[in-house]
């Protein structure tokens, strides 16, 4: 039973919405503890259940948050995702699916082997993948909230400790209690050359998060601008050396510092919202959860390349990650991610031998014995790649390290200490982008029978009957897509179909044992798409020729070949990304023209930041924190302070004492008109005005 569904009040810890009259802007409205009993460990309440003291032992379920947004998001992941409808959607794609591969098999059906083994393997990898996805989401109906998690949600916050500290109305100094004991958490930002208006709302957003925590900037970038921001917006920083392992490495070098419990990783580029703490961690009272994972949402969705990247992981987020759940095989997605401190260390740290650093160490933990959860909620709101160049360096990455589990560290090898679900698993997430290398296959098949003559399929199968088998399969995913998006995506098409050359490069550099530099999806200047673009434009080229030779040839035969129809709606595809591109390019030109830069700063003055020992000079790692801002580290400070106030007033009664003894010796010396008194009223003149300068200072 969802916990939506649960009993009434609650005697435990849980945030209340202020009634709207206290005049909270939605979305930013601070949230109250109700006074409760003191936090019970996970096995008192278990006593306490299998006693039938459920009154007295069992919290009842807390409020809510009642935010609109957070009911939908429950509601298009939780629920629809496995609606009757849903579930019928999927078997008829299932069906499709394997009607248009026995229709493929079938011996009677093939045409000339060159092109007949080009749709063949290019059409079995994406019925392979189509089935295992099939067979995933049917597999996620399961809620990974227990008794446990629910128990230790209502009683996550030490009341006892609020009430001592005065922090009521400070929901990020609530003090965090997992199974009765207190726990630290480190929320450690990512930085790489970002946009500093980026930084700062995700640094401001981090900092508010609901939990005691410590945000950490992690600048890999070296920036003196983002050290500052970081001091004032009260983050500690860290700058390190080098940029051995890249993000990875980053963390792990963080790790050497932040010692906390549990660590969130966020990108700087995703903003978290203020209930990640509350929604992830009460996961960890199960000592063998290594990691909770949240999906990727993007919030810039207004471009063809964002929104094409954007709802491309739509349905990897909403139903292929919550069925891994059932297998214990949802792996970390580098950002939006809280992890065990005990199980990194357990495996050596994030891993720094690939690009692709979260699913390798996801694989490693999941081989050591640990458990990983995936939930479904938005919880922090990123950016998607906007330009073509991001994209392609994005694709490129996450191509590198499903190629790279497949070639070195197949998990089908008997070596591998993972279940058959794990297996099959892994098997799927390191041959997911070979559905990206099918389009190349099949965008040949139409020029070889313009040009050679040559047929995939037998010349007795009619355009119908083919077709009626082809959308079979691909009209039914559509369907599919339709159905979770809420609408049809042309631009994910659009990407899926032109992409292949980003994962020919990526299969050919694990091959070859190539290394490639990390970038960040963003951040940088942008430049013409067209420097990444070149094998799309030579495919663009060579399709529009062939189409001219195609029209031409059936005209001449008057009949309208089925390879025209299909080599012309690959031209037009390839075109109308060209375009895209075409229209960025000029978009680029014109902001250069301007003078507008891709680095945007922030307009109020920045402090300096304390650092903790002296200052370093540029090649040392730096690490520096903000001004204490916890309510006992200011209490310290006040009482510091007063006590130097009063040293202060001590100091300067005493000197003003003897300014007043020496003005009468001086007027004393005057008035007797002695020689002997010049000579002591220049003395006592430069002692008085010492002493004025020592009472100024």
């Amino acid at each position: 039973m969802s916990r939506t569904m649960r009993g009434s009040t609650s005697d435990a810890v849980h945030p209340v919405r202020p009634d709207a009259s206290e005049g909270s802007p939605e979305g930013s409205w601070p949230l109250r503890p109700v006074v409760a009993e003191a936090p019970r460990s996970r096995r008192e309440l278990r006593h306490l259940a299998t006693l039938g003291d459920a009154r007295a032992g069992r919290p009842e379920a807390s409020q809510r948050l009642s935010s609109d947004h957070h009911a939908t998001i429950v509601a298009r992941t939780e629920g629809r995702a496995h609606s009757p409808f849903m579930v019928l959607l999927v078997l008829a794609c299932t069906l499709g699916i394997l009607l248009y591969g026995q229709f493929l098999l079938n011996p009677a059906n093939r045409g000339d082997l060159l092109p007949y083994a080009a749709v063949i393997v290019a059409e079995a990898v994406l019925v392979v993948q189509a089935l295992l996805s099939m067979w995933t989401i049917l597999s996620g109906g399961q809620n990974p909230r227990d008794f446990d998690f629910h128990s230790t949600q209502d009683t996550l916050y030490d009341e006892a400790e609020i009430d001592r500290l005065g922090v009521r109305d400070q929901p990020h100094l609530w003090p965090i209690v997992v199974d009765g004991e207190r726990k630290t958490v480190d929320v450690f930002i990512t930085v790489y050359g970002e946009e500093l208006s980026k930084i700062a709302m995700t640094v401001q957003a981090a900092i508010a998060l609901q939990g005691e925590h410590r945000t950490w900037v992690l600048d890999d970038g070296r920036s003196d601008e983002v050290r500052d921001l970081a001091g004032t917006l009260g983050a500690r920083y860290i700058r390190r050396l080098s940029s051995n392992g890249a993000k990875a490495g980053n963390v792990n070098h963080a790790l050497t510092v932040a010692k906390g419990d549990y660590f969130a990783i966020f990108d700087a580029d995703f903003v978290p919202r203020p209930m990640f703490l509350h929604e992830t961690v009460p996961f960890f009272v199960d000592e063998k959860v290594a990691f909770v994972q949240t999906p990727q949402s993007y919030g810039n969705l207004v471009s063809l390349v964002s929104r094409g990247a954007g709802y491309m992981q739509a349905v990897f987020y909403r139903f292929i990650q919550p069925g891994r759940n059932r297998f214990n095989a949802a792996f970390c997605v580098g950002t939006n991610v809280i992890f065990r401190r005990a199980a990194v260390d357990d495996v050596g740290g994030i891993d720094t031998d690939s690009k692709s650093e979260d699913v390798w160490t996801s694989l490693f933990l999941h081989e050591a014995g640990w458990r990983s959860i995936y939930i479904p909620l938005t919880l922090a709101v990123g950016d998607a790649p906007e330009t073509i160049e991001a994209y392609s360096k994005q694709q490129l990455r996450w191509a590198t390290g499903g190629f790279e589990i497949l070639f070195r560290h197949n998990p089908l090898s008997p070596r591998r200490n993972l279940t058959m679900d794990q297996r099959f698993q892994y098997m799927l997430t390191a041959t997911h982008y070979l559905t990206g290398i099918a389009p190349l296959l099949l965008i040949m098949v139409p020029p070889m029978e313009i040009f050679f003559d040559l047929r995939p399929m037998n010349l007795h199968i009619s355009v119908l009957q083919w077709l009626l088998f082809y959308s079979g399969f691909y009209l039914l995913q559509i369907a599919l897509a339709f159905f979770t998006l809420g609408s049809f995506r042309w631009e994910v098409l659009m990407l899926a179909s032109v992409s292949f050359p980003i994962y020919v490069k990526a299969l050919w550099n694990v091959l070859s044992g190539k290394d490639t530099a990390w970038n960040v999806t963003g951040g940088k200047a942008a430049s013409s798409p067209f420097n990444v673009i070149v094998p799309q434009v030579l495919f663009w080229v060579f399709l529009s020729l062939t189409s001219l030779v195609a029209i031409w040839r059936d005209w001449d035969n008057r009949v309208l070949t089925l390879a025209t129809v299909w080599n012309l709606i690959n031209t037009a595809v390839l075109s109308g990304f060209l375009l895209a591109a075409l229209r960025e390019a000029r978009a680029i030109k014109r902001a250069a023209r301007s003078g507008s830069s891709a680095r945007t700063t922030v307009g109020a003055p920045i402090a300096a930041v304390t650092t903790v020992g002296q200052p370093t000079p540029e090649l040392r790692t730096q690490v520096a924190r903000p001004l204490p801002r916890s309510h006992e580290e200011l209490l310290a400070m006040s009482d510091e302070a007063a006590a130097q106030a009063r040293r202060d007033q001590d100091r300067r009664q005493l000197l003003e004492a003897r300014l007043a003894v020496e003005d009468d010796q001086r007027d004393h010396g005057a008035r007797q008109h002695d020689p002997s008194s010049a000579v002591g009223r220049s003395d006592f003149d430069a002692r008085d005005l010492d002493a004025r300068e020592k009472v100024d200072s």
